[in-house]
């Protein structure tokens, strides 16, 4: 034994943090096929004619697949009926397949359905991911749910330092990042196998559904992500935007303007990565409710005031929006570790695939909502209309913490 661990101890922990990268890079590159229409908006615009409606619903589209997935997923219990390796890689493999389609797509109609079909399949590439790594992770598993996420939110965020930075044709970009999740796939298939803490796995049940529904800290936890998911997405989704009107206030020419503020969007939605990870060990030694609490209060804090900053010093905005970006995604993995930890343990896979279906199916009604406030009232009341969500969740979360007892782990 070293340092009081025993030899089988050490190869088990080991395992665990190789398992952790593994499926870390795994949604990296998965993940990435997002906002692939996002990174190639201005060439396919031009290409195919299409107006900024259009372009918009290519990368919309896809938040609209991914909650038909994991509605269905949820409904036919797949993510606890099928193992989670082969499930994961055979969904990832089959968005490579659809969002290399739209390549060679002749036009919008045509590439309309390929990108709904690559959020419908990616809902076996996220939700998956994070019944796998709990597998491995028991008191750590904060931290590992974290670094999944944070992986996730550095993928997702690179569409906009290619707009930035420039880049191939979008033949190149889409074929490029359907050839990494095809890689993902790979490597779970061939790499990955579950840890000593394995979920239950049944048959198929019609009655899993209304097992996650009437348990009540999964509602809970699932209420609080719903929270937390009012903002992020829309909050996301306006941060080129806003900075855009930022940067052309200031009388920046407008290609400049637009590469300062996809630089700016890309900062500030990276800084999630790190959030997620710090965010992750917090969580494992002061609590999941009492961090997802407190990064939902700054978070809300941001958006409540940075709308109303557009006139101020860049300092102080772009400072403000890299807090923003660090804490709204901070508390993220910390609602799917409270599910993996409070779900009957025979239906966490269903558990987190509704939660994560209801998420994202509201956060596509906000994104439109927040774009239609701002155009008829301006960023001060869209992004501070963001705020509902984190009030809403902290209350779920202090419930929550309350029905667990304190508990912190």
């Amino acid at each position: 034994m070293t340092d009081g661990v025993s030899p089988a101890e050490a190869s088990h922990r080991r395992r665990a943090w190789t398992m952790l990268a593994l499926l870390a890079v795994a949604e990296l590159l998965g993940m990435s096929l997002w906002f692939t229409a996002t990174a190639v908006s201005p060439q396919l615009r031009s290409v195919w004619e299409l107006n900024a409606g259009q372009a918009g619903w290519l990368t919309t589209i896809v938040q609209l697949g991914f909650v038909a997935g994991t509605a269905l997923a949820a409904i036919l219990n797949l993510a606890d009926v099928f193992p989670s390796r082969r499930y994961f890689a055979g969904s990832a493999l089959l968005a490579a397949l659809a969002n290399a389609g739209v390549a060679w797509a002749p036009g919008y109609a045509a590439a309309l359905p390929l990108r709904f079909l690559t959020g419908f399949f990616l809902a076996g590439v996220y939700p998956p991911a994070m019944k796998m790594v709990a597998t491995w992770f028991r008191a750590g598993r904060g931290l590992a749910i974290g670094t999944i996420v944070g992986a996730l939110t550095v993928g997702k965020a690179m569409p906009y330092l290619f707009e930035a930075a420039g880049g191939p044709g979008y033949q190149g970009v889409i074929l490029t990042a359907s050839a990494g999740c095809a890689l993902a796939a790979l490597l779970v298939l061939a790499g990955y196998r579950d840890g000593p803490e394995p979920f239950e796995r049944r048959a198929f049940s019609w009655s899993l559904l209304g097992t996650v529904l009437r348990h009540r800290e999964t509602r809970l936890a699932t209420f609080g992500y719903l929270g937390h998911m009012w903002e992020l997405y829309a909050g996301w989704a306006a941060l080129s935007l806003y900075f855009l009107d930022v940067y052309a206030g200031r009388g920046v020419a407008n290609v400049d303007a637009l590469s300062f503020a996809a630089l700016t969007a890309f900062a500030a939605i990276a800084m999630g990565g790190p959030g997620s990870v710090l965010a992750g060990v917090w969580a494992d030694r002061v609590g999941r409710e009492n961090i997802a609490a407190g990064a939902m209060l700054i978070s809300g804090i941001c958006a409540v005031t940075l709308g109303w900053l557009a006139a101020a010093p860049i300092p102080l905005v772009v400072g403000l929006a890299l807090v923003w970006g660090f804490t709204i995604v901070a508390d993220s993995a910390q609602f799917s570790a409270l599910v993996t930890e409070v779900a009957p343990r025979h239906a966490v896979g269903t558990a987190l695939t509704l939660q994560t279906s209801l998420g994202f199916l509201l956060s596509a009604a906000t994104i439109w909502l927040m774009i239609e406030v701002q155009t008829r009232a301006g960023w001060g009341i869209a992004l501070s209309m963001l705020a509902l969500g984190p009030l809403v969740g902290i209350t779920q979360m202090l419930r929550l913490r309350r029905v667990r007892g304190g508990q912190t782990t």
